[in-house]
């Protein structure tokens, strides 16, 4: 399952890097210090709101445009997780459910069922 902040953080750093910027030049632009945003775009922090519309304004790009390419790119990874999981069942490999415990997500194999 794709985490959010990884999307999201990807994302920026394609958009900074087709650019040609670098950390430091975005980092003093949206006025967020140089080791956040690169634990940012690493996907170890997830941006509020406030700092994700200042990163994207650093970038002179819509937060809306950052919303679609990660959107895109959700979509795509739920659908390549979702045809693993019924090519796996049908080649009688476990299927796996996510579950979600008080220690946090975890993955659980059910059983296969003969169609």
């Amino acid at each position: 399952m794709a985490v959010l902040r990884h999307v999201v953080g990807e994302t920026l750093r394609a958009v900074r890097l087709r650019q040609r910027r670098t950390l430091r030049e975005v980092s003093a632009a949206a006025r967020v210090s140089l080791g956040y945003l690169s634990e940012i775009e690493r996907g170890h922090k997830e941006p509020s709101s406030e700092l994700l519309a200042a990163i994207c304004d650093a970038l002179d790009v819509p937060l809306s445009e950052v919303f679609l390419s990660v959107s895109d790119t959700l979509r795509r990874q739920e659908l390549m997780a979702e045809r693993a999981t019924v090519l796996g069942s049908r080649r009688g490999a476990p299927v796996l459910a996510p579950t979600i415990g008080s220690d946090g997500p975890k993955v659980r194999s059910l059983p296969n069922v003969a169609a």
